[in-house]
């Protein structure tokens, strides 16, 4: 086993947040690492206890009920970088995050196996009218027909987003006999004989069931609304495990009783309650044909495992060799650690001179540069140097002194 790199703090000092009740494969790889000081949490907090939690806090990590607010963020003076241990990153106010130089990381591939798979499900589920006949056999009525129950294969499957769950979604759809469509905005490689639409109309239009799998945009608001579910196949079916505001509710309702659709699944709400147990209601309760499940398309044991070892391992290496492959705030950079230097990071405002202040900064004092690395986005510059180990911590010092400094740091 390889010796663990020393850093220029005690591991036992950096203190790890781990909120919602994430994966404990993620702290036994912060434990792994010799951080010990990791407290967890199993629900989600207000802005007040967040603020109140955070103050102390280098590492946060979140599920999807936690909002990092600009307030949140400006309360946590030691925050080094936040894990979003989920697909998305919106429950972070990412403007401020990268304005501090809080590096935010997610994990956009561990449950994408896990939602396409529960797709299919529901796809059989509601073509078969299944939640019908369960309800009725729980009800002691008997209701053994074939009328409106058909199989997948020869049917179209209609995909709006064909990213990482769209994709999978599209080929073990696949191999169960469908005609695979998709649109997305930009344009994608379609895997096996998946066909590109143009538009959403036309997706909408030759589908027998459409799936969506788009982000939270001001574009994809309300997407799917009384006019474009007008433009739907009637008696198609609706499958929404992406975001809840991607579908106007109270126009599906009102399709499905008139048949325009015949079903539907729904995993994500514009209002979600905050804990398990709190009430919920939805104008989609007690319609025919409808699958309900409280935002787990994801939530697997599987699913939860991977993520956990996802963003756990970004943020370990983030905090010990300065990688930020994958943040969503600080410029991504993979920099191979360098033989006999101390390793500083220097995070300022991106504005024209800053590197020339740093190199000015660092030559007049006969500090030599053995490896350095920079990249910039809109708003922040991200430079790694690799400096002389007697001559880091003057460095360190002068780095401070940079006019547009958001955070300095030294890792080893």
């Amino acid at each position: 086993m390889n010796e663990k790199k020393p850093t220029s703090y005690p591991r036992e000092k950096i203190n790890i947040l781990l909120l919602e009740n994430i994966s404990d494969l993620a702290v036994q790889n912060f434990k792994r690492a010799g951080y010990d000081s990791v407290r967890k949490l199993t629900g989600a907090l207000s802005e007040e206890d967040l603020i109140r939690e955070i103050r102390d806090a280098h590492l946060l990590g979140i599920r999807s009920k936690s909002h990092i607010s600009a307030n949140v963020l400006n309360a946590a003076r030691k925050l080094q970088a936040i894990g979003c241990f989920c697909i998305g990153v919106n429950q972070v106010d990412l403007q401020s995050a990268t304005n501090q130089g809080v590096a935010v990381f997610n994990a956009p591939y561990s449950n994408t196996r896990s939602v396409a798979e529960l797709v299919i499900a529901l796809s059989i589920m509601l073509i078969r009218r299944i939640p019908d006949k369960n309800r009725a056999a729980h009800e002691g009525i008997w209701l053994k027909e074939a009328k409106g129950s058909y199989e997948l294969r020869g049917k179209t499957l209609g995909i709006i987003g064909y990213g990482n769950i769209g994709a999978q979604v599209s080929v073990l759809a696949e191999a169960l006999g469908m005609k695979v469509i998709f649109y997305d905005i930009r344009t994608r490689l379609p895997l096996g004989n998946a066909q590109a639409r143009k538009t959403l109309k036309e997706v909408l239009g030759e589908s027998d069931i459409v799936t969506l799998h788009v982000p939270e945009t001001p574009q994809t608001r309300n997407m799917i609304n009384k006019n474009t579910i007008k433009q739907t196949k009637r008696g198609a079916i609706l499958i929404n495990y992406a975001r809840g505001e991607v579908v106007d509710l109270e126009s599906l309702s009102q399709a499905i009783q008139a048949g325009q659709i015949s079903g539907a699944a729904i995993d994500v709400y514009p209002v979600e309650p905050e804990r398990n147990g709190d009430p919920f209601q939805t104008p989609l309760q007690n319609l025919p044909n409808v699958i309900l499940t409280p935002h787990i398309g994801g939530s697997t044991e599987e699913a939860q495992a991977n993520i956990g070892e996802d963003v756990s391992t970004k943020l370990i290496n983030f905090l010990e060799t300065g990688v930020t492959t994958g943040s969503h705030t600080v410029p991504e950079l993979a920099l191979p650690l360098q033989e006999g230097t101390h390793r500083i990071l220097h995070i300022h405002k991106n504005v024209p001179g800053v590197l020339s202040q740093i190199n000015t900064q660092l030559s007049s004092h006969n500090i030599n540069i053995l490896a350095q690395y920079l990249k910039t986005n809109d708003q922040i510059g991200y430079v790694v140097l690799d400096i002389d180990k007697g001559l880091s911590k003057n460095a360190l010092e002068l780095l401070k002194e940079v006019k547009e400094t958001i955070k300095v740091r030294m890792l080893y």
